[in-house]
């Protein structure tokens, strides 16, 4: 017997009996930023490598780390997404799609691809919903997106389990002041620091802030404050952000250790945390990110969003028994007796479908009773058994499996008007 061929390390199947679960959320998820004007849009599974390493930043561990990056057959570098959002700016900037108005806001459910540790909430492939909105360089645009996730949480009966922390992290005008001074800190520390925050020292000192390592963090707790090294334009609008939370009655707290992972992010910065599902429990972050357009070749466009994981959001909604989701059963099951009553039946079943309903025959040649087990099982609201007597008559009993009540049916006649 030839050997088994399992899944890669880091993905997971979403079996017939799980997925339900995730169209009733993916389905909550679209109507809920529809009711802010986000639309679809849909971008390729992969890109050219160029895309990520100006974009996210060659100073990322996604980039550094994490990336699924092969040649094609014609030898160029592509990857794998790793996050929706440089995709998303590529597609308007190369489509022109601004030109339709602005602000111009877009949307994605996508999976996405970063080679990590697999753990609780985290897998190789992984799944978000983003938004972004594009145009607006106001903080309005910036609590628009942050409330917008908010709603998602609290319409799904999680806000109040979840925790709102902002931060700004400047703009090129003022972090450059700012990124001198977090060198000359950790320069004393330097010999103390990872291997990884060795490199970013040098390269983007910021990205220490945000390391995992114990040793790492410790130092961080003591780095200057870049809340305190804003410029005027940066400060205004984080303060204009605060007002207008403030005002739509929104909580939230400042943490100025949030940096994000993505060198794209510029002024505000924003995570929803959930406690009760391990060290992962960032279930929705994002910011602001004004220069990403002029990274790939565009004009400058200021531009916000965020991203929402679906598996960390399912475990969370999950842990709080709020999953609001039933697997959908059948209306009926027609079972038969003998072979014509079979293909008859196959019929009926095929024409109630036309009608609108959920239905379900029997394609395994069981017999009448294991029919009845089989429909019980799957949970079928009503039965109605095929034999000689219905086929001539077109007359047949529906059955209904919760109360054993039977309601005489005319088969001739559409099913649906004689049962829902």
């Amino acid at each position: 017997m030839a050997q088994k061929v399992t899944a890669p390390k880091g993905t997971k199947d979403v079996s017939p009996y799980e997925s339900y679960k995730w169209n009733w959320l993916e389905n909550k998820l679209c109507g809920i930023v529809g009711q802010y004007g986000f639309k679809e849009i849909r971008v390729p599974t992969f890109e050219h490598t160029e895309l990520f390493l100006r974009g996210v930043g060659d100073t990322t561990d996604i980039v550094n780390k994490e990336m699924y990056t092969f040649n094609d057959k014609g030898g160029r570098s592509i990857t794998l997404r790793p996050e929706g959002t440089s995709p998303t700016v590529r597609s308007v900037l190369e489509n022109g799609i601004l030109n339709e108005g602005t602000p111009l806001k877009a949307y994605y459910i996508l999976s996405c691809f970063r080679y990590e540790k697999p753990q609780a909430g985290r897998l190789r492939e992984f799944h978000q919903i983003g938004i972004e909105l594009f145009g607006s360089q106001d903080y309005t645009a910036d609590a628009e997106v942050i409330s917008t996730g908010a709603k998602i949480l609290n319409d799904l009966g999680i806000g109040d389990k979840v925790k709102l922390n902002i931060n700004s992290i400047g703009c090129p005008k003022c972090r450059p002041a700012y990124h001198a001074k977090l060198k000359a800190y950790f320069a004393d520390y330097k010999d103390e620091l990872c291997e990884d925050c060795k490199s970013r020292l040098e390269k983007n000192p910021l990205r220490i802030l945000d390391c995992k390592n114990e040793r790492c963090s410790k130092i961080a707790r003591g780095a200057p404050v870049g809340l305190d090294n804003l410029c005027d334009e940066c400060a205004d609008h984080f303060e204009g952000l605060k007002k207008t939370l403030t005002a739509m009655g929104l909580d939230y707290s400042i943490n100025t250790k949030i940096v994000r992972g993505l060198d794209y992010y510029t002024k505000s910065v924003f995570e929803f945390v959930y406690d009760g599902i391990g060290s992962q429990g960032t279930v929705c972050g994002g910011g602001r990110y004004d220069g990403l357009f002029e990274e790939l070749g565009g004009n400058h466009v200021p531009a916000v969003g965020f991203g929402m994981g679906i598996e960390r959001l399912l475990l969370t909604l999950e842990a709080e028994g709020k999953v609001q989701a039933e697997d959908p059963k059948p209306d009926i099951f027609f079972a038969n007796i003998g072979e014509d009553a079979k293909i008859f039946a196959f019929t009926q079943a095929e024409k109630a479908r036309y009608e609108g309903l959920r239905a379900q025959s029997d394609l395994m040649n069981r017999s009448l009773n294991a029919q009845m087990k089989y429909a019980n099982k799957i949970g079928a609201k009503y039965t109605i058994v095929i034999g000689d007597s219905e086929m001539d008559s077109k007359k047949a009993d529906a059955k209904n499996m919760a109360t054993g009540e039977k309601i005489a049916v005319d088969l001739t006649k559409p099913i649906k008007e004689q049962l829902i």
